[in-house]
């Protein structure tokens, strides 16, 4: 009897031991995730942030750093269960990486010892500050520095009396949108814009999807083919216009009439609306209205007084610079995969773009050059020049053509080399009267008058076409043979033309960083 009470004693005992056994759980050990990209400038201070999550609680918690000195509060975090440690670090005068290691131990047991790392940069320079997001009208004189990126976060209007100053290597980056949330950077009539970048600092706009960075010339994610990512630049000013309906002044296409920002043209061929060097503006023209776009560069009756010198346009999905009217001089100008026009030329546009490349390429693209004369009454002996240029396809699902002088077009077209198109012919558009009787003013007759010359410049040959139709108002008009004769006899190709100077663009543009030339 004495044996079986010890038996059942020792048997309740294990009994006892193992409950007491199960209501002591084991706890994982701690886990902590360390943060990544963190940057500091040399001898300054940067927090970080390290997430610990420990089931058996907080018991300690201790940080060193490789370089550089790093403290952390972690008495404050002692018996939590999860929490955020924040490391200070202060780095040291050199630039360079070094690490910063958290260590957190188990209240539970100081055997159940966790830590992680992180890889900080330490730079002579600090990093850049987060992008810096616009809106609305800018009415007094502002200026937008290098240091950071500018969001458009929607049409941003420089405004009469205001001065948009844009630091050399400065990166604004439009939001994606169309029709009303279409972003774009307006320079209305009276406003001024001085964006003078270098070659070694060009000026960049872009779209927001586009993943470059400050101090960057080119990102990586983006394409010759992404277009239409945000809207463009539309300058305004108060030169000599050829409208519809004899109007001195009209309102450009896209902005509603009620927007007066709107309004471009007048009578002040010498006006000046700013200055913009070593620019270059990347994958826009978005839908602002049913078959609308914005181009890349919209030039609305800028005066001779502006400076546009060492522009591109690349990768825009309508034109990727338009002239309506105006007197304003464009000095190396490079376009490339635009989506409709290369230079787009209207209402009697008459100053010089000289030496400027168009690189012709992408599956949706139409001319080189898309030229127009005078629209209405008013202003109507204004003449452009575009002299030393290069006109080129790169091939693609379209191509394109070289050019189309249409709708009075006149002017002189010197020392240009249009080349490489599979259908190579210049378009000359001539217009026919009394039931296609006889010739009516168009560019075919500017042409054979002098008025609309190709002189030095090198081209396959022009082919004469024709939109008019005969008095019944529905059979075509037939171009005379006559009249395509003329035509080779008045545009003669020349094997002297050199055309544009490419070392122009070197090492700044896309461009000639994705080595299109």
């Amino acid at each position: 009897m004495k044996k079986f009470s010890i038996m059942l004693l020792a048997i309740l005992g294990m009994a006892v031991t193992s409950c007491d056994e199960e209501s002591d759980p084991i706890f994982d050990r701690p886990s902590i995730t360390a943060p990544t990209g963190t940057q500091v400038q040399v001898g300054n201070s940067v927090d970080m942030s390290f997430t610990i999550d420990a089931p058996g609680k907080i018991g300690e918690v201790s940080v060193s750093a490789s370089a550089g000195s790093a403290t952390v509060d972690g008495s404050s975090l002692v018996g939590e269960t999860s929490a955020t440690a924040t490391v200070s670090l202060t780095a040291p005068a050199s630039a360079g990486n070094l690490t910063v290691t958290l260590t957190v131990k188990d209240q539970q047991s100081s055997a159940k010892t966790e830590s992680a790392t992180a890889t900080v940069e330490v730079t002579t320079t600090p990093p850049p500050p987060a992008n810096e997001v616009v809106s609305g009208a800018i009415t007094s004189n502002t200026t937008w520095t290098s240091d950071r990126i500018w969001e458009l976060a929607s049409k941003v209007v420089v405004e009469d009396g205001a001065t948009l100053t844009i630091e050399p290597g400065t990166i604004v980056k439009g939001r994606t949108g169309a029709g009303s949330l279409a972003t774009a950077l307006i320079v209305a009539r009276g406003g001024m814009i001085d964006a003078q970048g270098t070659a070694a600092a060009p000026i960049i706009f872009t779209s927001i999807e586009d993943n470059i960075e400050v101090g960057e010339l080119a990102g990586t994610n983006l394409t010759e083919e992404d277009k239409d990512k945000w809207g463009g630049v539309i300058i305004l000013g108060k030169a000599p216009i050829s409208a519809e309906n004899g109007d001195t002044e009209t309102q450009i296409e896209g902005i509603p009439p009620e927007d007066t920002f709107g309004l471009y043209g007048g009578s002040d061929a010498t006006d000046n609306s700013g200055t913009m060097k070593y620019v270059s503006i990347r994958h826009g023209g978005a839908e602002i209205g049913a078959g609308n776009e914005i181009n890349g560069l919209t030039l609305g009756g800028v005066g001779n007084g502006t400076t546009l010198d060492h522009i591109e346009i690349f990768a825009t999905l309508d034109d990727g610079i338009e002239f309506f009217g105006g007197t304003v001089n464009v000095t190396n100008l490079i376009i490339s995969y635009q989506g409709d026009d290369g230079v787009d030329i209207d209402q009697n546009y008459s100053g010089t773009v000289d030496n400027f490349m168009v690189l012709h390429g992408g599956s949706d693209t139409d001319e080189g050059l898309e030229i127009d004369g005078p629209e209405g009454s008013t202003y109507t002996d204004g003449k452009f020049t575009l002299t030393n240029g290069t006109v080129m396809t790169l091939g693609g699902a379209d191509e394109g053509t070289p050019a189309d002088l249409k709708s009075k077009a006149q002017g002189t077209i010197d020392n240009v080399i249009f080349s490489a198109y599979s259908s190579g012919n210049l378009k000359i558009r001539a217009s026919y009267q009394n039931d296609c009787a006889d010739a009516k003013t168009d560019a075919y007759t500017h042409l054979i008058a002098g008025d609309l010359a190709l002189i030095t410049s090198k081209f396959d040959g022009v082919s004469v076409y024709t939109k008019s139709v005969a008095a019944d108002g529905t059979t075509s008009c037939s171009v005379k043979a006559a009249d395509q004769t003329a035509a080779e006899g008045a545009a003669v190709s020349s094997d002297s033309a050199t055309g544009a100077s490419s070392s122009e663009f070197d090492n700044w543009t896309l461009a000639s960083i994705k080595g299109l030339y």
